[in-house]
């Protein structure tokens, strides 16, 4: 991920990564950063507070429809926004529509499947994807190998 042109959100990258954010929770958090700023008419957070931010929270369940962890990474967002960037942390009794959704099961792969996928895959992409598999690995996890 390139630095935010905007300096406000630049600034934000910047102390994320001074704190050794992981870069995918930086690129999580900016996201639903600007989400928010957007959602508020591109006005600047400390003009806002948390009636705003519980509309914002409410929003993305009534409207967007969003997964209960999906909207939990928002509110995480917004809480090191608030508590960590501009020194006004939030109130842990927001109320806000809470995501009712239910968790979706993840697909699990056949053995033959696995065994098909691997196979097709470039040779020398496939020894690490079986060691990945076979060790338990995640995607993320694997990462640090490209």
């Amino acid at each position: 991920m390139r630095k935010p042109h905007s300096p406000f959100l630049a600034s934000i990258y910047e102390q994320m990564l001074m704190l050794r954010y992981a870069m995918a929770t930086v690129e999580a958090y900016l996201h639903w950063i600007k989400a928010f700023i957007r959602f508020s008419r591109m006005k600047h957070p400390v003009e806002l507070g948390e009636a705003e931010v519980q509309q914002f929270l409410s929003y993305l369940v009534t409207e967007r429809h969003v997964a209960v962890k999906t909207q939990a990474q928002a509110l995480n967002a917004l809480v090191f926004l608030y508590r960590t960037v501009l020194l006004r942390p939030l109130q842990l009794e927001m109320k806000f529509t809470r995501s009712q959704r239910p968790p979706k099961l993840p697909t699990v792969l056949t053995q033959s499947e696995v065994r098909a996928l691997l196979l097709a895959m470039p040779v020398h992409l496939r020894l690490l994807a079986q060691l990945m598999y076979g060790s338990g690995l995640r995607l993320m996890e694997g990462h640090c190998c490209k």
